[in-house]
């Protein structure tokens, strides 16, 4: 989705204090909200456009909990759930354009989805089967970073790099809350303020670091950090998909012009545990999950729509079936995987043959024959 009329507004003109302002243009309830900054950045969005987005976000529901279901009947090692945070990611992800490139964390699944990744490339890794789920350049994205907050030196060299191409393309980088306590991260900001790259830091904060809230390491909004080191910053409602994309098309604008980097701090909740070997139940508050269930991205939509009368009865169970049907070619192309060959794991280590890496495959080569069909 593009804007042909850009707004004059941009970030540098509506800087925000970020523990007093919170960008939302859909409440809870499903009322929509008007903000004289970003409106214009989400004029293009009608009934059609809103019904894509609020399918986008059911569907990588569904891939979401098809995947943690997977993982628990054995299929997949493991399964970094994103629910509750499907308006960050589809909201963000449909904010750039192709010839932008993404570098994220593990859990953006909806941003890999809109960027076009192979229903089975996203789920690859985590069954064991390869050592990346795709090719970075067929998509712009490249694969997720396990290393907490190093995609966003990435990003930042990335975007370096596009100033000396020339071109307008941007690059963004996604993180969450515990990531900022990072030296990595801190020092993207620096990098990214010095040069004026053409990056956007995109922190997801869903409220924990693993086992450990938000408060014990941001005792103020996490989106106030960013300006200390000249980078404009804005906090949004993380679980209000029109919200997420205004805010992001307005920072990738200023990026384009040669404005910089921005900061967004989109404030939503992980629902579901932190990895599929989590269990939250052993540090959250029964009662603040309940809270955060009121705010669901998906639900606020699906009553705006309703009260507009844009989503009738055949519309929900068209989406639905669609979803499902996503969900069981996922389910098939995974269980249909098979095992890589063990030795497979020495390719592409290096460019050209090294003896060291050759000596350590003999080895392992002739340590896998020691068992019952090993030499196979």
């Amino acid at each position: 989705m593009t804007i042909d009329n850009q707004p004059d507004t941009r970030l540098d003109d509506v800087h925000l204090p970020a523990g007093a302002d919170t960008v939302r243009l859909l409440t809870p309830e499903g009322v929509r909200t008007s903000d004289v900054r970003f409106d214009a950045w989400v004029s293009d969005i009608g009934s059609e456009q809103l019904l894509g987005l609020y399918e986008d976000m059911v569907v990588i529901r569904r891939i979401d909990s098809e995947a943690t279901a997977l993982q628990r009947q054995g299929e997949l090692g493991l399964w970094p759930p994103l629910l509750g945070q499907e308006a960050s990611q589809i909201g963000s992800g449909r904010a750039l354009r192709r010839d932008d490139f993404v570098f994220s964390s593990y859990r953006e699944h909806g941003v890999a989805y809109c960027r076009g990744a192979g229903l089975v490339d996203l789920l690859r890794v985590w069954r064991g089967t390869t050592q990346s789920g795709w090719n970075p350049y067929d998509i712009n994205m490249a694969t997720p970073q396990v290393i907490i907050g190093a995609q966003t030196l990435h990003a930042t060299g990335y975007a370096i790099g596009i100033q000396a191409d020339g071109t307008d393309a941007a690059s963004i980088a996604y993180f969450g809350d515990g990531a900022t306590s990072e030296g990595d991260v801190n020092e993207a900001l620096i990098f990214a303020a010095t040069y004026a790259a053409p990056v956007i830091f995109f922190c997801q904060n869903n409220q924990y670091a693993i086992s450990e809230p938000v408060g014990l390491q941001a005792q103020r909004p996490i989106a106030e950090r960013a300006p200390g080191f000249g980078v404009p910053s804005v906090r949004v409602d993380g679980n209000d998909v029109l919200a997420v994309m205004a805010v992001t098309r307005s920072a990738l604008d200023r990026a384009r012009s040669g404005g910089g980097p921005t900061f967004i701090e989109a404030v939503t909740y992980r629902m579901g545990p932190h990895t599929t070997a989590d269990d939250p139940s052993r540090y959250r508050d029964p009662a603040e999950v309940d809270e955060w269930r009121a705010k669901d991205p998906i639900a606020r939509v699906e009553a705006y729509l309703a009260s507009e009368g844009l989503l009738s009865p055949e519309h929900l169970t068209a989406i639905q079936e669609h979803a499902d049907r996503v969900a069981a070619e996922m389910r098939q192309g995974v269980v249909a995987l098979q095992d890589p060959d063990p030795l497979s794991v020495f390719d592409n280590v290096y460019a050209e043959p090294h003896t060291g890496l050759a000596r350590e495959r003999d080895h392992y080569s002739r340590y896998l024959r020691t068992f019952v069909g090993g030499d196979r």
